[in-house]
């Protein structure tokens, strides 16, 4: 409960001056709103009974009786202006927005905002946010890159973008890779469903209860997968999931397969399998350039879609979860479409290393020269 406030004490001249503002048809109706605020509170009338009447919030009435008091009639007859920026979007303080953006930073923060830096500069944060979106500026985000460091990256770019854009006959593009350790995560509570107003909700810590790994070869031309679940991702695991693509790819099929590095891709075990299926054909990605491993993507939608928010009480609860993302998937297969060229790859990462290069100095020379001679 508030205490109710002292009723304000007025003159004869003061009441019936704002008794003449409240009249004129010309008082603006903010001012004669403030008016009537006053008059009803020299009767006694509490603010909250003063909110209701006129129908202004209790804060507001509490300001307007605050302002009579210092300033009498003329502090509720003068009108409140907000001091706006008169300054006009020009190329130049465009240019100044962008270069301050750009090439500084703020003193307490490691990039400027829409708000500090139009505090910095004395605009709008408006105009900020218009500059910005005009030259497609985002200091606010940041992404990794890798660099590879591998002396066939030309050649391997070339001949895996070959098989995506031109695919050759009787045979099928497969893009393979395990996700391994996927773990069985639960919440420490359980989590709170999503209502209007509110997101859902859930406890920061969890228990995990196991692992499990997901072999999968995508196929480039359908999107559709050939999958298989082991607890581990060791020779023997990969052995079994190659057996298990032979025994699903027709045999009039020659399967070309592209996978990255890892150790138990280029066992003694794997290369007399391989050799003995005159029909198979690996295609090894470039070191640090999984990227072009089209199953990468296939991964990054069962994580998005069903592992990342998911809750799993078991090995097999997650592995279940899974199976029923594979399945939905299977219904309704739709291909990634690979579209840039080995050219323009190449060209893309020469310019970025250039660039990287120019920023640098010779820190990172050896390797960037790399890519640069890569790139042509």
């Amino acid at each position: 409960m508030f205490t109710p406030a002292a009723a304000l004490v007025l003159d004869p001249s003061q009441k019936e001056a704002l008794k003449s503002l409240v009249r004129v048809g010309g008082t603006p109706q903010s001012v004669a709103r403030k008016c009537r605020v006053i008059l009803l509170a020299s009767e006694g009338v509490s603010n909250n009974q003063i909110a209701d009447q006129i129908g202004l919030s209790r804060p507001t009435i509490i300001a307007t009786r605050t302002a009579f008091a210092r300033g009498g009639i003329d502090a509720i007859r003068r009108r409140q202006t907000r001091k706006r920026s008169r300054r006009v979007r020009t190329p130049e303080l465009e240019q100044k927005i962008l270069d301050t953006t750009l090439k500084t930073r703020p003193p307490d923060a490691t990039h400027w905002s829409v708000r500090t830096l139009a505090r910095h500069l004395g605009v709008t944060r408006t105009l900020v946010h218009e500059v910005w979106q005009k030259y497609d500026v985002q200091p606010h985000r940041v992404e990794r890159f890798k660099l590879s460091n591998d002396p066939k990256f030309e050649e391997k770019v070339r001949d895996i973008v070959g098989l995506y854009l031109n695919p050759p006959d009787r045979a099928l593009v497969l893009c393979v890779h395990e996700k391994s350790q996927i773990q069985a995560l639960d919440r420490t509570a359980p989590m709170l469903p999503m209502q209007p107003g509110l997101a859902e909700r859930r406890t920061h810590d969890y228990r995990r209860h196991g692992t499990t790994t997901l072999f999968a070869a995508l196929n480039v031309a359908t999107s559709t997968v050939i999958t298989q679940f082991h607890r581990r991702h060791r020779l023997i695991e990969f052995r079994q999931f190659l057996d298990a693509v032979d025994a699903a790819v027709p045999n009039k099929l020659d399967v070309h397969l592209t996978m990255d590095n890892y150790g138990t891709h280029k066992t003694v075990l794997i290369r007399n399998w391989l050799a003995k299926r005159p029909r198979f054909h690996v295609h090894f990605t470039p070191t640090y350039g999984s990227w072009l491993n089209l199953v990468e993507r296939w991964f990054a939608e069962l994580t998005n879609k069903q592992l990342r928010r998911g809750a799993h009480r078991s090995v097999l609860q997650l592995e279940a979860a899974i199976r029923q993302f594979i399945d939905a998937h299977q219904a309704n297969p739709k291909p990634f479409v690979w579209t840039k060229t080995a050219d323009e790859i190449l060209a893309s990462m020469a310019r970025f290393a250039q660039r990287t290069l120019d920023l640098q100095g010779g820190q990172a020379a050896p390797l960037i020269s790399r890519t640069l001679r890569s790139g042509h």
